[in-house]
């Protein structure tokens, strides 16, 4: 069992068979293409970071809401409150999309890396062009309004990952996607049972043309037979080298 569980889901050189890589995934080799040729390639994984169950509530229940305005073909408010001109999209693969275990998939022929992602929902506008939304949660005093700080960064590589996977499966894509941002509130006087939030909508334009190079770059540090240097940059390499040196 405990050899299975070394090797199983782990990339294997020459072999025949799609690596499926997650949205998650190439943002790791991003972020670290040590780690992620240790986690993908060796089975040696970052220390999970904890579970955030109120956040994935707030998610759940954002897409039952605008499940809901979908359902009777109509505007949710925040798409009126800001003048969006676009629907709720309704698509027979929404569903499967916005599945953790098999999202939007598309095979990379060059590479035979099946690249998937899981979206939180589509917007379509009046020129048939899907909008990507992906809906995000936290609690800080200020208003949120941009998208302005450094981890940021990554939602904004997450919703240009998941515009190129619709675009390879040749589905028209608005350069514009938006983030539903809900903010609780932390100044009330009680809890009574309940968080009040702040919802507000922050449209972004994305540019997937580096999601390529990316899956490329990956693919060929799977395929070394040496493990990337340490990353300065990285918390975790960091760690490990000054581990090694206690």
């Amino acid at each position: 069992m405990s050899e299975y569980k070394k090797t199983r889901g782990l990339y294997v050189p020459d072999s025949d068979n799609p690596f499926k890589i997650s949205r998650s995934k190439l943002e790791l080799f991003v972020e670290c293409p040590r780690c992620f040729y240790l986690d993908r390639r060796l089975g040696i994984s970052r220390p999970p970071g904890f579970p955030f169950p109120l956040n994935s509530a707030v998610d759940h229940l954002l897409k039952n809401e605008f499940d809901s305005y979908r359902n009777e073909g109509k505007q949710h408010p925040i798409q009126v409150e800001y003048g969006v001109d676009a629907k709720l999209a309704k698509h027979c693969d929404l569903e499967n999309w916005r599945n953790n275990f098999t999202g939007i998939k598309y095979l990379h022929v060059p590479t035979n890396l099946l690249v998937f992602g899981a979206i939180d929902d589509l917007w379509i506008n009046n020129r048939g062009e899907y909008i990507v939304v992906d809906y995000k949660s936290t609690s800080i005093h200020e208003k949120i309004v941009a998208l302005d700080k450094p981890h940021h960064a990554t939602y904004k590589r997450q919703i240009e990952i998941y515009q190129w996977l619709l675009k390879n499966n040749n589905y028209k894509v608005s350069d514009t996607s938006y983030f539903v941002y809900a903010n609780a509130f932390k100044d009330r006087d009680r809890f009574d049972k309940k968080l009040d939030f702040d919802l507000t909508l922050i449209s972004y334009i994305g540019n997937s043309d580096w999601v390529e190079g990316i899956v490329f770059n990956s693919y060929e540090c799977l395929n070394s037979e040496s493990i990337p240097e340490l990353n300065k940059h990285c918390d975790y390499c960091s760690y490990l080298k000054n581990s090694l040196l206690d």
